[in-house]
């Protein structure tokens, strides 16, 4: 059973999603909240699999809490999903960076929601390739990476190869073509860099892998 905990400051989107989510036989709705103070306590209280967090929020907007879910080792196990009404923008990007599993539109479809709590659940990314490189083009306008500790010493060579690779929007797929592996290989090198590097999905390695200096943008 798929547990989630619905955090948002509108009670009907909160009842919409849960009578949808609550339809599902392998998903639960454990908890609701208005802000995200109190998501956070109701988070290490029920201790969901996955949270479904505003961005905007009063008291304690999602980015915090995000931020406060990925900080709490007691929380490890609690992937947080970003709800926004206007798709990738600045908002999201600080998000993903506070350790933000990846993030849907309020206007989804029903279909796209329970596809996507699935997939987090499972442990994936929740950001295609044309997302991940919207984080890679926010980054042109970032300082370049100075190249300080991140741990990408412990990493394979392969394994950080598969990093700079994810960090350039490559899907697993064309991380297996370019490495000459199987999709499923070129997955084992990434879940086990994300391991290493404690990092919680692909959105965290592409950070790391800029801030570290691994990758640096080719239009600087």
């Amino acid at each position: 059973m798929i547990r989630v905990l619905l955090v948002d400051d509108q009670p009907l989107l909160r009842s919409g999603f849960r009578a949808l989510l609550d339809l599902e036989d392998d998903i639960e709705v454990v908890a609701e909240a208005a802000d995200g103070k109190e998501g956070l306590a109701l988070a290490r209280e029920h201790l969901p699999d996955i949270a479904l967090i505003d961005i905007q929020m009063p008291v304690v907007d999602g980015i915090e809490a995000t931020r406060c879910i990925a900080a709490d080792p007691a929380l490890a196990g609690v992937r947080v999903v970003i709800l926004t009404n206007y798709g990738f923008d600045e908002y999201v990007f600080h998000a993903l960076r506070a350790g933000a599993a990846g993030f849907l539109v309020k206007d989804i479809v029903p279909e796209d929601l329970l596809h996507a709590v699935r997939v987090a659940a499972r442990g994936d990314a929740l950001l295609a390739p044309s997302i991940t490189r919207k984080l890679i083009d926010r980054y042109v306008t970032q300082p370049i990476g100075t190249g300080t500790d991140t741990g990408l010493q412990e990493l394979t060579n392969r394994e950080r190869e598969a990093v700079a690779l994810v960090a350039q929007g490559l899907s697993n797929d064309q991380i297996a073509d370019r490495m000459v592996i199987s999709p499923m290989t070129a997955k084992t090198h990434i879940n086990r860099a994300m391991t290493k590097l404690r990092a919680r999905d692909r959105a965290q390695l592409v950070v790391l892998a800029y801030e570290s200096g691994l990758v640096v943008p080719r239009n600087r």
